[in-house]
């Protein structure tokens, strides 16, 4: 693929370098695996409310994002340094780490083959040691996928998902040594290296999955020229050459892929879900009195809360199955967007109350549509005083009409 044309630099926003919006700065916070501890919550918590608009907004990186601040504010950097929410400033926009979810929350035949956890606080110590990788764009995403494929099919630039792991074991079990079987040479765990989300062929111990991921991300920095993505160079090959020496070689497959938890209770947590990605500080403050093991942040706008078995009821959360809001997203729309031609997330929320179950709903206030999910969805488009939905434009009152029509129809 052809490196696209640019006229302006990478400015994915981090806390030290947050970006200008209508409704202020915004702040993103990243949190490699998902995982946010009760204490981390509070934090946040206290952030959004002092600070910002009184709200955190999931991403669909399982990131976090801060709206309405000062551009210049110390005291988010220091409250947030202190929560161990920036533990290597230079590398702040690039801990882009994606781990399957649910990984050693579960057990049982739906548990994935190896608990990638450690994997992932691994690779994010690893990355904030090399100075050099500090020059990554701040798109560019890690993923460690446990074999379920959840996460390998969010678009990441460079992935390892488990192919060999454990036998399915007591869902009490969660050492990382003791659940783990051997690939076909004894060497323990085996994953396949994904380049641009496709197979490369190239199968590596889980031992050296960090190592590998870490020697692609290098050579991708050494040679991306202008590209942000792997998949937008037009040869790979320096970049599985970098990892080649770490694995074995293999014909590509035809990975699992597999969605997300719904919203419900599961086997070892609860999965809940946030009215379009908001989470107000006094929810967060809720969560962090209800999960004392914290939460972990989902790329599909939802929280998993380890060991709880009944999901709170805290201001705008989804908790039944049967909810269709977490179906529902949309990019920030007016008045935080210059760019928007509506106020999207007003009229998502009109949504609601007529929309069936079931459809996945994306609005957007332009054609870059920010926040779009990976997977099909309806694409709801602000045009002329209404919305296209799938092409058709309609006015704004008939949106969840024609959404449920276009999700019934694809």
């Amino acid at each position: 693929m052809a490196t696209p044309a640019r006229s302006h630099a990478d400015a994915c926003p981090g806390v030290f370098a947050p970006h200008d919006a209508a409704d202020g700065a915004v702040a993103r916070i990243r949190l490699p695996g998902g995982v946010l501890t009760a204490a981390q919550l509070r934090v946040l918590a206290g952030c959004a409310a002092d600070l910002g608009d009184g709200t955190a907004h999931l991403t669909s990186r399982g990131n976090v994002q801060l709206r309405g601040l000062d551009r210049a504010e110390p005291e988010l950097v220091r409250r947030l340094s202190a929560a161990g929410l920036l533990p290597a400033p230079g590398h702040e926009r690039v801990r882009n780490i994606l781990g399957s979810p649910a990984s050693g929350l579960d057990g049982g035949e739906a548990a994935g083959l190896l608990d990638v956890r450690p994997l992932v606080r691994q690779l994010d110590a690893a990355l904030c040691a090399r100075p050099e990788l500090a020059r990554l764009p701040g798109r560019f995403l890690f993923a460690l996928d446990d074999g379920r494929g959840d996460v390998a099919g969010e678009d990441p630039d460079v992935a390892w998902q488990a192919v060999t792991g454990r036998e399915f074991a007591d869902p009490n079990d969660a050492g990382f040594d003791r659940r783990n079987s051997t690939g076909p040479d004894g060497s323990g765990p085996e994953g396949a290296l994904l380049l641009a989300g496709a197979d490369t062929g190239l199968r590596v111990p889980a031992a050296a999955a960090v190592d590998a991921l870490l020697g692609v991300a290098a050579a991708f920095t050494a040679t991306r020229g202008a590209a942000w993505r792997v998949r937008e160079l037009p040869d790979t090959g320096a970049l599985l050459v970098a990892a080649a020496p770490l694995g074995r070689r293999a014909e590509p497959a035809r990975l699992p892929r597999r969605a997300g938890p719904p919203v419900g209770v599961h086997p070892g947590f609860a999965c809940v879900a946030p009215v379009l990605g908001e989470l107000a500080a006094t929810t967060l403050r809720g969560l962090a009195d209800r999960s004392s093991a914290g939460v972990v942040v989902t790329p599909w706008r939802t929280l998993l809360l380890p060991g709880v078995t009944t999901p709170p009821d805290l201001p705008g959360l989804v908790t039944d199955p049967a909810d269709p809001a977490p179906g529902v997203s949309a990019c920030v729309g007016r008045p935080g967007c210059p760019k928007s031609r509506a106020d999207v997330r007003a009229d998502a929320r009109r949504l609601l109350p007529v929309l069936p179950p079931g459809h996945r709903v994306h609005l957007a206030g332009c054609e870059r549509r920010c926040g779009r999910p990976r997977g099909p969805h309806v694409d709801v488009l602000a045009a002329d005083g209404g919305y296209r939905v799938g092409g058709s434009w309609v006015p704004a009152a008939r949106v969840a009409e024609a959404a449920q029509r276009a999700g019934e129809d694809g």
